[in-house]
Order: C-alpha cells, then sequence, then structure tokens
C-alpha cells in the first residue's frame, strides 16, 4: 500500500502541467466557438444579466428572451436582434481574451512568468462566471410547478457554471507553478 501512496505522490508535477493542458485546451476551444453564432447567443442571460457587463450589450434584460434560439436553430429574425444587440462583436472580443488567456498559460515552458500571468487571467475569469450564479436566474431551475426549483437545484447553465470552481483551482495551482519557476530561474 506504501507502494501505491508513493507513486500516487510522485504525481504531483504530472497532475499540475495536466491540469495546465486542459485549462490550455478549454481556452482556446470554447473561446474560438465565441465566433459562432450559437455560442454568443447562448451567453446572452450570462452577460444581460450581469452589473458588470451588460453595458457590452444594447438592450436590457430580460429583453433577449424573446430572441433565444436553441442550439442548431436558424430564426433569421433572432440573429437580426443579436447583431443589433451587439451580441457577436461582445462574443467575439470576448473568445479572442479567452484564447489570449489559453496562449499565455500555454508559455509555460519558455515564459513562465507570463503563464502565471495568464492563469491570474483564467482565476479572475472564473470569478466573473462563478458572479452569474447569483446574477443569471436561468442558474437555477425555474418554478414551473414542481417543487424542486430555486437554490439549491442547479439548471443546466447552472451545472456549466460551477464547473469554473475547478478553473479556479486549477488556474491558482498553475499560476503558482509557473511563478515558482519563474523566481528559480532568476535565482540563477
Amino acid at each position: 500500500m506504501n507502494k501505491i501512496f508513493s507513486y500516487a505522490a510522485s504525481l504531483q508535477n504530472t497532475g499540475i502541467h495536466i491540469a495546465r493542458l486542459g485549462i490550455v485546451i478549454v481556452m482556446l476551444w470554447i473561446g474560438g466557438l465565441k465566433a459562432f453564432k450559437y455560442e454568443a447567443a447562448g451567453i446572452v442571460p450570462f452577460v444581460a444579466n450581469s452589473p458588470t457587463m451588460n453595458f457590452f450589450y444594447k438592450y436590457d434584460a430580460p429583453e433577449y428572451k424573446k430572441h433565444m434560439n436553441r442550439e442548431g436553430e436558424y430564426k433569421p429574425d433572432n440573429i437580426k436582434w443579436h447583431t443589433e444587440n451587439n451580441t457577436y462583436a461582445f462574443s467575439l472580443g470576448l473568445g479572442t481574451f479567452i484564447i489570449l488567456i489559453g496562449i499565455l498559460i500555454a508559455l509555460y515552458p519558455i515564459w513562465p512568468a507570463v503563464s502565471a500571468f495568464g492563469s491570474f487571467l483564467a482565476f479572475i475569469m472564473s470569478l466573473v462566471t462563478l458572479s452569474f450564479l447569483i446574477t443569471t436566474p436561468e442558474t437555477w431551475v425555474p418554478a414551473l410547478g414542481d417543487s424542486e426549483h430555486g437554490f439549491p437545484y442547479l439548471s443546466g447553465a447552472g451545472r456549466l457554471v460551477i464547473k469554473d470552481v475547478i478553473m479556479l483551482g486549477a488556474s491558482v495551482v498553475t499560476m503558482a507553478h509557473a511563478a515558482k519557476k519563474y523566481v528559480q530561474i532568476k535565482k540563477v
């Protein structure tokens, strides 16, 4: 049993590198998807209800509720509304920023200080995302007759958001790891 625990203990750095790779993949993939209309429309409830982000959109919440498409659905009138709302332009900017975070974190082998900063940005982004649990009504199961609604019953949107707790922790670990490497390099 001791050998198993010794082996598990030896995997700490491997785990950190896997966490870093996971963050990079998520940032690049999700950031890239922000260029597509379905993903841009999918974040509207979060942005529109956020007191720190809603100024990016032309229309106030809950106006968006009349203009939401299901993923894969094509409704030209809704697309026109989202264009006027600045939905697509904001999403493209956000996606570019998210991709930049992923690239910064990926620079760990070359520039650990830059990677540490990227991980710090991922930490901040995770905090913002987690704030949507407070600001976005769609993160909780709505009261539609069932007794299981509201807190603590996470909707699909809420389950998506709560996973950022993992991103929050992983970004702290990768930030500390990159900062430690930077400090060691500077000592030499």
